[in-house]
């Protein structure tokens, strides 16, 4: 993996005029993280399609964009009244909003009193406690994947949660994030840290939007920590412009008797890949990852999942599903490991695909990798397109052809949907995924 002698100077060039901006910062533990992420981005430069965890999606685009990194907290000009399109269409609650990877308070809507409960500005929490970084910030040390690597180099600010031992935060946290572009292709990259304390429970929604039709690549790191027998839900939407590009990255450490559920909603982006990793720390914790993506155009969404089952008594569920039309192409790989010592493990993986035209595509790869010998293990994949004797049924009642197709598809896609908590976001998937198919639809001969 070699960056091009081009991209390497660029990069180079943006982070030395972004270390000269930080004074005596510069002395810093955290930006010791930084440097190692720099050095380990600069070693490895972008991945290739020679890679095999990169062999069905070609970031050249990104690699041969010259991104400028969004190094201060400018709004450009946001309002509330921005947001709204990827606001959850209620009132109160906790909102951090973030532009361009930057905090805005005078954006975001935090109660006066929160009891156990610590959330607002990623950069604020390690001015106040440097400690997080060394203590939190893990996959900054060895610099991660590539785009880990790149976000730890310029990091500066995202959503900071913390939930106390024993503490239950009633209304989830929504943690919006929103690039604003103008005519120079922009580098967004927040940083979000999330800690369930000891028997904590809380739910997190992740929003990511652009304002305008701006070129611009998000690329996103969160880390999320549960602590024994804590309980966190983490939805995802991700609603990116077409011109723009996605990366993000979660990781989750879970101690024993906790509990993880993802729900991860793609609709938008030019090239989007997610990775999504989960450590299991302790005995009886429990993961479940679900991830719906709907495409069209020559859109490309690419999920990579690891579930690493390092502990034993624990178990882990999979579900991901994609709505592929015209053009677009999918990717699922999705990786299971068994520890030696991880006995009673109970791990089922999931990928379903349903293909609306001709032209679509999908690759997956589910992964079982078992060194264990006392385990229920599963795993499997299937492609399709739609039942004609199901689409037949629904016309012979009276239903149009067209009518008959969305509602099937839109019943294949609200199986995920459905496993949303968060009954704000639920509504407004349902809306935004009529929406979407609507606007996706091919031509069908009648």
């Amino acid at each position: 993996m070699n960056a091009s002698t081009e991209t390497k100077d660029w990069y180079a060039g943006r982070f030395a005029r972004f270390e000269e901006g930080l004074n005596g910062a510069s002395q810093s533990p955290l930006h010791a993280l930084r440097r190692a992420g720099f050095a380990a981005f600069a070693a490895k430069g972008f991945p290739t399609t020679a890679e095999e965890e990169w062999r069905f999606t070609n970031v050249s685009p990104i690699a041969a964009t010259q991104f400028q990194p969004a190094f201060d907290c400018e709004e450009s000009g946001v309002t509330e009244p921005d947001l709204r399109p990827w606001s959850l269409g209620r009132t109160g609650g906790i909102v951090l909003v973030l532009i361009n990877g930057h905090f805005s308070g005078g954006l975001s809507s935090i109660p006066a009193s929160l009891p156990g409960v610590s959330v607002g500005s990623l950069a604020a929490a390690l001015a106040r406690d440097p400690a997080l970084a060394e203590r939190y910030l893990a996959s900054a040390r060895g610099g991660g994947d590539t785009f880990t690597a790149l976000n730890t180099a310029f990091l500066v600010d995202g959503a900071f949660v913390r939930v106390d031992d024993g503490v239950t935060l009633q209304e989830p946290v929504h943690i919006l994030s929103l690039a604003s572009t103008g005519g120079t292709p922009l580098l967004v990259q927040p940083r979000h840290l999330v800690i369930a304390g000891k028997g904590a429970r809380l739910s997190v929604v992740e929003t990511y939007g652009g304002r305008g039709p701006g070129v611009y690549l998000t690329n996103a790191v969160t880390e999320i920590f549960v602590g024994e027998g804590g309980g966190v839900e983490h939805d995802t939407l991700q609603m990116e412009n077409l011109n723009s590009y996605h990366v993000g990255t979660t990781l989750i450490s879970l101690k024993g008797k906790a509990s993880f559920t993802s729900n991860a909603i793609n609709l938008g982006g030019a090239l989007v890949r997610n990775n999504v990793s989960a450590l299991f720390q302790g005995e009886h914790a429990e993961c479940t990852l679900n991830g719906l993506s709907v495409a069209t155009g020559t859109q490309l969404v690419d999920n990579h999942t690891v579930i690493d089952h390092a502990s034993p008594r624990c178990e882990s569920h999979e579900l991901y599903k994609a709505v592929l039309d015209g053009s677009a192409r999918g990717v699922f790989n999705g990786k299971i490991f068994v520890r030696q010592d991880a006995q009673k493990t109970d791990a089922k993986q999931t990928n379903k695909t349903l293909l609306l035209s001709d032209e679509a595509t999908i690759d997956t790869k589910p992964q079982l990798e078992i060194f264990a010998d006392d385990v229920k293990c599963t795993h499997g994949a299937t492609v399709g397109q739609l039942d004609e004797e199901q689409v037949f049924y629904l016309r012979a009642r009276g239903i149009g052809a067209t009518e008959a197709r969305d509602l099937l598809t839109f019943a294949f896609a609200t199986d995920v949907i459905n496993r949303v908590h968060v009954d704000a976001l639920r509504e407004k998937l349902d809306v935004l995924l009529h929406t979407r198919l609507r606007q996706g639809r091919v031509n069908l001969e009648v």
